[in-house]
């Protein structure tokens, strides 16, 4: 008998990890919920789609730009602080995004600033981009806690330093922060202690 092909359009993970779920929860007494948390480790790459957004800040009275990218899930991909708000700074942060997660995603979605699909076309002229003010609340959210401890600091002292804070301050909230797709009981268990573990390895905290 010919067996028949399994088509894996529109499903979210490769075929390769697909198979070894639906393995793991066949070969082993396993329930669903116990299945994905085995494949946690498996499934850390960001989402296919970045939101991107960009905030006004003040250093010594001046006004500069944090450029930020997210996931679907929240995660902060980059933040880049920039003097400007234009084509030369979006497309900056794009560079930065492909150079650093080594690939180019399917989409952005982006307020209405010109800036992004000038950038886009001279940077990634096939990727898909959506602008609209109503659909990037994602990336706006991220900001609230970066505005959050900026209240107090009260000041930044230069675009150096608020660059270096920005990178630290995001990489410890994505460790700790459950992306949404994981917000069970049992799986914020596990996330926090994995986030504590890496913590205490980079820290070498006892």
């Amino acid at each position: 008998m010919k067996a028949s092909s399994i088509c894996y359009k529109r499903h979210r993970f490769p075929p390769q990890i697909i198979a070894h779920a639906v393995w793991l929860y066949f070969r082993f007494n396993l329930s669903l919920r116990e299945v994905e948390e085995m494949l946690l480790q498996r499934q850390n790459r960001p989402g296919d789609v970045w939101h991107l957004d960009e905030g006004a800040v003040r250093i010594s009275g001046r006004k500069y730009w944090l450029w930020r990218a997210v996931d679907p899930h929240g995660v902060v991909l980059d933040e880049i602080v920039q003097p400007q708000r234009d084509k030369r700074a979006a497309k900056r942060l794009l560079r930065r995004l492909m150079k650093r997660l080594g690939f180019i995603q399917k989409r952005i979605i982006t307020d209405k600033l010109r800036s992004y699909g000038a950038a886009k076309r001279e940077v990634a002229s096939g990727l898909d981009h959506w602008s609209h003010k109503g659909l990037n609340n994602r990336t706006e959210n991220s900001h609230l806690p970066f505005r959050k401890r900026e209240r107090t600091m009260q000041d930044h002292r230069s675009p150096g330093g608020l660059q270096r804070f920005v990178a630290t301050h995001s990489a410890t909230r994505n460790c700790f922060c459950v992306p949404a797709r994981r917000r069970s009981a049992l799986t914020t268990r596990y996330h926090r202690l994995e986030a504590f573990d890496a913590w205490n390895a980079t820290t070498r905290a006892a």
